[in-house]
């Protein structure tokens, strides 16, 4: 984007009045600054150091580009500065994403890591029931097997006892021990179904034991994995981070070293415009007053008489 001359140096005077106002509007904030007092004041400190510091940019900016006003006559570095503006506010949106999505990805680990501790309660509970279920039922058999032996010895009582009678109560006796029989009988239809009913509910609980186990171990595998992944990414982040640092100071440094040259060709340029116009104005005393070089030479009136009067002669 270049400029014409007068509009070059119309912008370039408001160039510079701009910077001498941002100058001292930075030193208005300095003083400002020193003059806060206590710890009620700290927050008002970092907001006049935050404008103070962006008066600084600014203001240097100003003068790269009223330089470059001076000298190309064009306002490309004020594009360029407008791009790089453009650049970091993208990039802090994508740090600004990429810190909401890690962010995102933390709460659904917190909550899958919940969910794994809810599942191994659940787990552990299952495993004390079916300790349960196990201790019931030996305690049944046990005293099924107590049972059957107080029946098995009363029966044998009863069997004496009847020996020792008469042929009718032997018949009802008889009559008795096969009702007896049939109880034991089916009590013990009755202890085998219970015991295949437990036995089958244990190994259920077992295969569903099994079951949540696979799966939990699946779900800490694949957690372990968007883990490393995490990982990976935050170390990749933290590279390009280092690397956009790196090149933010190779390039102010740059912008220094440039500034600083430019100042020196501007201070030349002044020196060598300052000798120059004295050298004028020495040159312009010694014509007008007819010193050293350009000194008048006299010419005498007599020659030119006796040469007018050869002339006339001849």
């Amino acid at each position: 984007m270049s400029l014409s001359r007068t509009q070059s140096v119309r912008v370039a005077a408001v160039l510079e009045d701009c910077c001498d106002q941002l100058d001292i509007l930075g030193h208005t904030l300095t003083v400002q600054m020193d003059r806060e007092r206590g710890t009620a004041a700290a927050l008002e400190k970092a907001r006049l150091a935050k404008l103070r510091r962006d008066c600084q940019s600014i203001s240097q900016q100003v003068s790269k580009l009223h330089l470059e006003l001076e000298e190309k006559q064009s306002l490309s570095s004020l594009l360029q500065v407008v791009e790089d503006e453009e650049q970091k506010k993208k990039a802090n949106n994508t740090r600004r994403e990429e810190k909401i999505n890690m962010e995102k990805q933390k709460e659904t680990l917190l909550r899958q890591k919940e969910e794994l501790k809810l599942k191994n309660e659940k787990r552990t509970e299952l495993h004390w029931l079916a300790k349960d279920l196990n201790r019931q039922m030996d305690e049944q058999s046990f005293k099924t097997a107590n049972k059957n032996k107080l029946m098995e010895k009363k029966m044998e009582m009863q069997l004496q006892q009847t020996q020792r009678e008469t042929s009718e109560t032997e018949k009802l006796l008889q009559d008795k021990l096969e009702l007896l029989q049939d109880k034991v009988i089916k009590e013990r239809r009755v202890h085998e179904e219970a015991k295949k009913f437990l036995q089958n509910r244990h190994k259920e609980l077992q295969q569903q034991l099994q079951q949540w186990q696979q799966q939990t171990t699946q779900m800490l595998h694949e957690t372990e994995q968007q883990l490393n992944s995490v990982c990976c990414k935050r170390t990749v982040n933290l590279d390009r981070l280092m690397e956009m640092k790196r090149m933010f100071r190779e390039m102010e440094q740059v912008v220094k070293e440039d500034r600083e040259e430019q100042e020196k060709l501007r201070q030349q340029q002044a020196l060598a415009a300052s000798a120059t116009k004295l050298q004028a104005w020495w040159r312009g005393c010694m014509v007008r007053r007819g010193l050293g070089s350009f000194k008048k030479e006299e010419v005498k009136k007599g020659k030119k008489t006796k040469e007018g009067k050869k002339k006339k002669k001849k």
